[in-house]
C-alpha cells in the first residue's frame, strides 16, 4: 500500500504547555483533558481534543444560544445534528440541504478554498443518501479598490464554477457584497440541495459491535491538517503562512464518489455513514461512535496514504478531501468494495465497531492512542460567553437625508453600485424531477442591518428569505443558516450574536420556517477588526405546481403595477444612504412580522390563483430599484407614480426607502388585486403602469432600458478586466 506509516513519532514528542497553546486548548481545557484520560496525552491524543473541542467543531461559544432556535415542523424529518437537514416535500420525497462556511481557506488560498468548500457541502447532503441537484453560494468581500478583492473575487468564483461545473450541479443562486469590513477576512458560504426518497435517509449514527468501518473515496495527504483549528482562530500578519492548512480538491473524484456511494445506498449494505469533513478521519470516526454509542478500534496502517511514512497523527488529523467513513452490515464488505472498485475509488477496512466506549488507534498492532468516546464527545467545553447588547441607533427622519436633484440618475448609481449589479430574481426554481413539482431555493442577509441592530438584522435576514421563496409563489418550509461572526471572546461580538439568534428566533416562529441545519463560523476577523455580523440564510420552499410559479419580469404593455405593503421610506442603514450619500447610519427598518406573514400570505395566494403576471419583493435600494428590476427582466418599461397616500412622505424616501413586507405585483387591472388587499387587510396602492421601453417617474423624468442595463450590468465586468 501507497504510504504506509514507518515510524511512531507522536508518542516521543513531549506535549508542553507550548504545546497545547499552538494547539489551540486553554489551561482550564487541557487540565479538563487530564482529568478526562487520568493522564496526559500523547501528541496523537492532543491533536484530537483540539480539533473535536475546536469552535469550528463543538460550537463551544454558541451552542447555548443555537439551542433556542425553533427546528420542528410537520415537514421537518431530520433536523439539527446530521449531515443535513431532511424536510418532507411530498410524493415520498425529501429535499435535503445545508450550508458551510470556507471562509478562512477562501482568503488564503481562494481558488482550492472556494472549490474544496463546495466539495465539503455536496459530501454532506450526498451522505444523507440525497443526489445534489443544485447549488447556492453567499459571497462577501472587502472594498473594490482593496489590492488583494480583484485576486480574491477570481479565485473564488473559479473555484465555485470549476468545481460544481465538474460534478455538474448547477450553481443556480446567490448573492454578493463589497464592503472595506471585509478586506481582512471574505465570506465564503456554500449551500447544496439534494433530492431522496423520504424513506431512504441515512444517518450517522454506527451500530452493531463487530461491523466493518470502511475507508472509501481519495487518498490521505497532508493537506489540511488542522483546517479545523485555524478555522477558529482569528487572522493575524501570518496568515499567508497556514496556506499548508487549505485542503485541494479533485471534483472528478468527487463525481465518482457521489455515483459509488449512491449505488451503494440503494443496497442494504451500509449501517451508517459520515463524510470526512473538518478534522477528517478524527470528527467522522468519533461522531459515528458517539451517536450509536459505541466504540471503534482502527488498524491506521490500513489507512490508504498517498504520502510516505505518513505519522498516526497526520492521518486522524489530515482534512484530505473526498472521503468517506462507513459501517457496513457483516458479510457486505466484498460487495461494497465492488462498487467502488469499480469506480476507480480506494475502499480498505480499516477497522471495527466494538463494545467498549473507546476509541483505540493502533499502528502495526501497537496502541498509539485511546481515548473514551462520549467524555470527549460530549464533555467538549461548552461557554456562555459575556454578551453586551449593540447600542440603539437614534431614529433617522427622512427629511434629513438629502434629495437627490435627479432621482433617475440616482437610480443609475444605484445599479451601478458593486452591490446591486448582480442578475437573477428572488428565488431560483428547479423542477423535482417526475413530479409537477418545483423546489424554491434562495439565500439571504443583509450584513449593514444586523450591525445597526442585530435583532431587526437577524429576523430581516430571515424574512427576506421567507419573502423571496413567496415572491415565486412557493410555500416556505425550513430554512439552513450560516452564522458568520468575529471573535466570541469580545462581549460586543458575543452580544452581536445573541441578538442575531433572538431575531432569527423570532422570525422563524412566527413565519412557521423552522431551521435544520447550519454552520457557525467565529473569528472571521484580522488583528481584531471584525467583519459585520453576517447570519446568512438559506431558505427552501415548495410549489406544489411548477406552472404556476411568476417571476419578476413584466409580461405585457398596459398592465397595472401595484405595490404591497405599507411605505414610510425608512432610509435608515439603507442602500441609497451608503452608496448616495456615503453614509452608515441611522437604524436597520423596523420587521413586523405579523405583517410579513399577512402581506406574504396574501401575495402567494395571488400568485397560486394566476391573479398576478409578475412579483418581486422589495429590498436593497427599495422601490425604484426594485420597478429598475422588472423592467429589465421583461425587457419592458412602465410609468410610475407615488400615490396619494405618499403625500407625506418625501419622494427619494418613497422611491428608495426600504420599508419591509413589501412586494410589487402586475396584472391586468388593478381594482381585483386592490379589492382582494382590502378584504385581507393588507396595504396595497396602484403606482402606474407597463409599458414602453423606459421607466418614467412622472414629472422626474425618464431612463431608458438600455441606460438601467448598461449600469446594472457593467460594474462587475469593467472591473475584473481592469485587473487583466
Amino acid at each position: 500500500m501507497s504510504g504506509a506509516p514507518k515510524a511512531v513519532p507522536d508518542a516521543a514528542t513531549p506535549v508542553t504547555p507550548e504545546l497545547v497553546a499552538q494547539h489551540g486548548l486553554s489551561e482550564a481545557e487541557y487540565d479538563r483533558v487530564v482529568t478526562i484520560l487520568g493522564r496526559a496525552p500523547n501528541l496523537l491524543e492532543l491533536g484530537i481534543f483540539s480539533v473535536m473541542w475546536s469552535e469550528h467543531c463543538s460550537y463551544k461559544s454558541s451552542k447555548v444560544w443555537l439551542k433556542t432556535l425553533p427546528t420542528e415542523s410537520p415537514q421537518v424529518i431530520q433536523g439539527p445534528g446530521e449531515n443535513a437537514g431532511v424536510i418532507d416535500i411530498g410524493e415520498g420525497l425529501a429535499a435535503i440541504f445545508k450550508m458551510e462556511s470556507h471562509n478562512h481557506p477562501s482568503y488564503i488560498e481562494p481558488y482550492q478554498g472556494a472549490a474544496t468548500g463546495v466539495g465539503g457541502i455536496l459530501r454532506d447532503v450526498f451522505t444523507m443518501g440525497a443526489r445534489p441537484v443544485a447549488n447556492l453560494n453567499a459571497l462577501r468581500f472587502g472594498a473594490p479598490d482593496h489590492p488583494k478583492t480583484r485576486h480574491l473575487v477570481a479565485g473564488v468564483v473559479a473555484g465555485i464554477g470549476g468545481y460544481g461545473n465538474c460534478v455538474g450541479i448547477p450553481t443556480v443562486g446567490g448573492e454578493v457584497e463589497f464592503h472595506p469590513a471585509y478586506n481582512g477576512n471574505i465570506l465564503v458560504n456554500a449551500m447544496t440541495v439534494g433530492l431522496a426518497p423520504a424513506d431512504r435517509i441515512f444517518t450517522s449514527a454506527a451500530a452493531g459491535p463487530g461491523n466493518p468501518v470502511v475507508y472509501v473515496g481519495s487518498k490521505t495527504g497532508r493537506d489540511g491538517i488542522h483546517g479545523a483549528t485555524m478555522a477558529s482562530a482569528e487572522f493575524g500578519e501570518d496568515s499567508e503562512a497556514k496556506r499548508p492548512t487549505v485542503q485541494v480538491g479533485d471534483p472528478f473524484t468527487e463525481k465518482l464518489l457521489i455515483e459509488a456511494c449512491l449505488e451503494l445506498m440503494a443496497t442494504d449494505a451500509i449501517v451508517a455513514i459520515q463524510d470526512m469533513g473538518a478534522a477528517g478521519l478524527t470528527s467522522s470516526s468519533f461522531e459515528m461512535a458517539s451517536k450509536g454509542g459505541v466504540g471503534v478500534e482502527l488498524e491506521l496502517e490500513r489507512v490508504p496514504c498517498r504520502e510516505d511514512a505518513m505519522t498516526p497523527y497526520e492521518m486522524m488529523l489530515s482534512e484530505s478531501q473526498e472521503r468517506m467513513l462507513m459501517v457496513l452490515r457483516p458479510g457486505s464488505a466484498e460487495q461494497a468494495r465492488a462498487v467502488f472498485e469499480k469506480w476507480d475509488l480506494d475502499f480498505a477496512v480499516i477497522g471495527r465497531l466494538t463494545e467498549t466506549g473507546r476509541m483505540v488507534l493502533k499502528l502495526d498492532g501497537a496502541v498509539v492512542g485511546d481515548l473514551p468516546i462520549d467524555p470527549l464527545a460530549e464533555a467538549s467545553p461548552e461557554y456562555d460567553r459575556p454578551w453586551e447588547p449593540t447600542p440603539e441607533r437614534p431614529p433617522l427622519d427622512p427629511t434629513s437625508v438629502p434629495a437627490p436633484d435627479d432621482p433617475c440618475q440616482a437610480l443609475l448609481t444605484l445599479l451601478a453600485s458593486p452591490d446591486l449589479s448582480r442578475p437573477g430574481g428572488d428565488a431560483a426554481v428547479i423542477r423535482v424531477h417526475g413530479t409537477g413539482r418545483a423546489l424554491a431555493l434562495t439565500v439571504d442577509c443583509t450584513p449593514r442591518y444586523c450591525l445597526a441592530d442585530p435583532k431587526q438584522g437577524g429576523a430581516q435576514a430571515v424574512a427576506e428569505a421567507w419573502r423571496n421563496i413567496t415572491a415565486v409563489g412557493a410555500r416556505p418550509l425550513a430554512i439552513t443558516d450560516c452564522m458568520n461572526f468575529g471573535n466570541p471572546e469580545r462581549p460586543r461580538i458575543m452580544g452581536q450574536f445573541a441578538g442575531c439568534i433572538e431575531g432569527m428566533r423570532a422570525a422563524c416562529s412566527a413565519l412557521d420556517f423552522p431551521v435544520v441545519s447550519g454552520n457557525v463560523s467565529l473569528y472571521n476577523e484580522t488583528n481584531g477588526q471584525a467583519i459585520p455580523p453576517t447570519p446568512t440564510i438559506g431558505g427552501v420552499g415548495l410549489l406544489e405546481n411548477a406552472k404556476k410559479r411568476v417571476d419578476l419580469a413584466f409580461k405585457a404593455p398596459e398592465e397595472a403595477v401595484v405595490l404591497i405593503g405599507e411605505t414610510k421610506g425608512h432610509l435608515g442603514a439603507s442602500a441609497y444612504l451608503a452608496t448616495i450619500e456615503g453614509r452608515e447610519d441611522g437604524p436597520p427598518p423596523p420587521v413586523d412580522l405579523a405583517a410579513e406573514r399577512r402581506n406574504g400570505d396574501f401575495v402567494r395566494g395571488l400568485v397560486q390563483n394566476g391573479a398576478v403576471t409578475a412579483c418581486h419583493d422589495l429590498s436593497d435600494g427599495g422601490l425604484f430599484v426594485a420597478l429598475a428590476e422588472m423592467a429589465m427582466a421583461g425587457g419592458l418599461g412602465a410609468g410610475i407614480e407615488p400615490p396619494e397616500a405618499a403625500a407625506n412622505t418625501p419622494l427619494h424616501a418613497w422611491l428608495f426607502g426600504e420599508d419591509q413586507a413589501r412586494y410589487i405585483v402586475t396584472a391586468a387591472e388593478a381594482a381585483p388585486v386592490l379589492e382582494a388587499a382590502r378584504s385581507a387587510g393588507v396595504p396595497a396602492a396602484a403606482i402606474g403602469r407597463t409599458g414602453g421601453n423606459a421607466l418614467t417617474l412622472a414629472g422626474r423624468g425618464t431612463i431608458s432600458l438600455g441606460e438601467l442595463s448598461r449600469a446594472h450590468e457593467g460594474w462587475l465586468p469593467a472591473y475584473m478586466k481592469a485587473g487583466g
